[in-house]
């Protein structure tokens, strides 16, 4: 506690120099001219080091790890400065013990800490936008209905006609709803589901091979809707776009005095204008709309989070310096890299004294700066934070400092729980809190970490954002045929952790997946069905992942979570939809239950070709069930609609019914149980006559030895 009295004490022998800096710089940048600049980045640059009275500044490390002058990445050098500001101490000394101290004295310190020294101010003058709809269209994003709008925000230029903004958005909301809907807003490229443009990311529309859905998908089935916020449009990334965009039309062509705002607050300003929009939007619940980027929009989202306490949650993806990482850690990305000509302009002016060698004050290191980014995700509290990373070995590099951002969430934890929030729930000590295994998160608690095994992306970040946001929220996606609705009796849990188990054992090259009628095949629980799957299977490495009592969402919700991960079969065999026919018939018009499982056989279908792209599908027709003939018809036309789903390659349809069963549907005798729903061995054996010469064109002939792992069964079975 001492060496924090004493950081605090330097600072403040320091600042009255400073303001006299700032004084006297934002009085030379009150330029004469009326013509907009045109500067190249250098010349930009290098007018803001001059207006700070810095003659040299300390060059940035090289994220090349084979470069002289490369990154620190050794863990034993990397907190040159381990005492960060305290978050709960007030100016004057005075700890923090109460929301309203927060809230009302030391929240908007942090806050004109962070304006004046690191992100910049917001102008009071920054022109209005209005917004109009240029376009409205009416898609599907994977398999469900949706509205898209294409938007435009443009900006009040009359005070400076040479410079134009026009903000680019799209919002795009389900058409089947309960009432408005939490929206997320991510940074990128402003696209709707109809426009012919390539996916990006694991964000846009295009499924993301051998990995999860997409973002949008994932969003749109949770009930979610999503904007698209396109930062290019609001302010350019490099630093001769300064005296344009919206800092350049806000100061009319002329260049930014020391604390006004970088792009990193300029993209955030134009977040908060979109929100303005979705506010004015009765189908989108403005008080649950989140925001989302990753790398440099990670930061961009961080600041969004901080300064705009309308967002209620954020996702921020491998945001490193500048976002969550730490300030004061030496290891990877740097602010001497911040304050050089590359990226000076995500930040104020003024915090490239922090970089400075030699300037008219002296010299300044992270040590000096009053906040770090334990603060800035303080000034998120006590709203939801989900801060996402990958692994270096599959391209979040090094140089983004996972451990330096968690180290700051550890830190910021004290003000969440001083809100009556949860934290990450590791304690404190954020120098010594022992970051989680990889695929391990904290998603307990209001402020969420979890680090994938993927990439510089959140992809595989979202289906537990989601699932960890609906918590807090209290949000319920609508029951549909093709949306993730999960089991929650606790032998369907229980049973979901063994398939997960399953997955990851052995080899399997051919996967079973659907309700009851295919787990029985396959189940430790019927050892005479078990006996007759491996004297047809032994050989193929066959797995059977089939669930007793899944509808087809319940299906899509275990494909979502995970029970497809990484096994990669050669051959998927489908058979789902009986459950959701049922035994009765739907009051009134029978199309709408025929089009509801269709749709969830199709979005089916779309998860297994995004999980396992090389595998090819055999989609069974629906059995037939005499427990109602009534239904017989409804069948019928559901196997003839899902019939036109099969290409004759990746996705072939097979119907065996005419031999379980008369041009009537009336089941033939002994095909199936008493039931008159789940199949005999005999009807078991009309199927393996069916599949087997397939699997046989697929496969090959099976081997003489089997490397599937081993069958599972009913958990309220075992023992029994």
């Amino acid at each position: 506690m001492e060496r924090r009295h004493l950081a605090a004490s330097c600072i403040v022998l320091v600042v009255p120099a400073l303001l006299t800096l700032d004084m006297a710089a934002q009085e030379a940048g009150g330029s004469a001219s009326t013509e907009p600049r045109n500067w190249t980045t250098q010349e930009d640059h290098q007018h803001m080091m001059t207006l700070l009275g810095i003659r040299r500044l300390r060059p940035g490390p090289s994220g090349n790890e084979n470069a002289p002058n490369h990154a620190n990445y050794d863990e034993s050098q990397a907190n040159p400065y381990p005492d960060l500001p305290d978050a709960l101490r007030m100016k004057d000394g005075t700890m923090v013990t109460t929301p309203e101290q927060w809230w009302k004295v030391r929240r908007p310190q942090i806050v004109e800490d962070f304006e004046r020294e690191v992100y910049g101010r917001v102008p009071p003058h920054v022109p209005p936008v209005s917004w109009s709809v240029v376009e409205q269209v009416e898609g599907t994003v994977g398999t469900y209905p949706v509205i898209g709008k294409r938007l435009v925000g443009h900006v009040d230029n009359s005070a400076c006609p040479a410079i134009s903004v026009d903000i680019r958005m799209t919002l795009v909301l389900p058409k089947e709803t309960n009432g408005p809907v939490p929206v997320m807003m991510m940074f990128g490229p402003a696209r709707l589901p109809t426009d012919a443009q390539p996916a990006f990311g694991g964000r846009g529309f295009g499924p993301m091979r051998g990995g999860d859905p997409p973002a949008t998908w994932q969003l749109v089935a949770d009930g979610w809707g999503y904007a698209y916020i396109d930062p290019s449009s609001i302010q350019a990334d490099n630093g001769a776009g300064l005296t344009k965009g919206i800092i350049g039309l806000t100061n009319k062509g002329q260049p930014r005095r020391p604390d006004d705002w970088g792009a990193l607050r300029a993209w955030a300003w134009g977040a908060s204008r979109g929100l303005d929009y979705l506010q004015t939007e009765k189908a989108v619940d403005a008080n649950r709309v989140g925001i989302e980027g990753v790398s440099r929009y990670g930061k961009a989202a961080l600041v969004t989070m901080a300064f705009d306490t309308r967002f209620a949650m954020g996702l921020i993806g491998s945001s490193g310096a500048g976002g969550a990482k730490l300030f004061r850690r030496n290891f990877g990305e740097a602010v001497e890299n911040l304050t050089g000509s590359g990226e000076y302009h995500w930040m104020a002016g003024n915090f490239l004294k922090y970089g400075a060698a030699e300037a008219g004050f002296g010299s300044m290191n992270p040590q000096d700066l009053p906040v770090d980014a334990h603060e800035l995700i303080a000034l998120c509290a006590p709203r939801l934070v989900f801060i996402s990373y990958g692994v270096p070995e599959q391209g979040d590099a090094r140089w983004v400092d996972q451990r330096g951002s968690f180290m700051a969430a550890v830190a910021a934890g004290r003000v969440y729980r001083l809100l009556g929030a949860k934290d990450l729930g590791v304690g404190d000590d954020y120098m010594n809190a022992k970051m989680p295994a990889v695929n391990e998160g904290l998603l307990e608690g209001q402020l969420a970490w979890r680090q994938h095994d993927g990439g510089h992306t959140d992809g595989p970040n979202w289906r537990y954002f989601i699932q960890w946001a609906d918590r807090f929220i209290g949000h319920k996606p609508p029951v549909t045929a093709d949306r993730p609705i999960p089991r929650t009796d606790k032998n369907s849990q229980i049973a979901h952790a063994q398939l997960l188990e399953k997955a990851k054992k052995g080899r399997i090259d051919l996967y079973f997946l659907g309700d009851s009628i295919t787990r029985r095949w396959g189940a430790t629980d019927y050892p005479e069905f078990l006996e007759h799957w491996k004297k047809n299977f032994f050989g193929w490495n066959a797995a059977n992942f089939g669930w007793g009592g899944d509808m087809t969402q319940n299906i899509v919700w275990r494909l979502y979570h995970g029970q497809m991960d990484g096994v990669r079969p050669k051959v998927v065999v489908l058979l789902a939809g009986t459950n959701n026919v049922g035994n009765r018939m739907p009051a009134g018009d029978q199309q709408e239950r025929i089009e509801q499982v269709a749709r969830g056989i199709r979005a089916i279908l779309d998860l297994i070709q995004i999980k396992a792209p090389q595998a090819t599908v055999i989609l069974m027709g629906i059995f037939p069930r005499n427990d109602n003939m009534q239904v017989m018809p409804m069948i019928n036309k559901i196997n003839e609609r899902i019939s036109g789903f099969a290409d004759g390659k990746r996705i072939r349809y097979l119907n065996i019914n005419d031999k379980l069963a008369d041009e009537q549907g009336r089941l033939f005798d002994g095909v199936t149980d008493p039931d008159k729903l789940h199949l005999s061995l005999k009807g078991y054996q009309i199927w393996a006559d069916a599949l087997r010469p397939i699997l046989y064109e697929l496969l090959g002939p099976p081997a003489d030895e089997d490397h599937a792992p081993p069958p599972t069964g009913d958990p309220s079975r075992q023992g029994r």
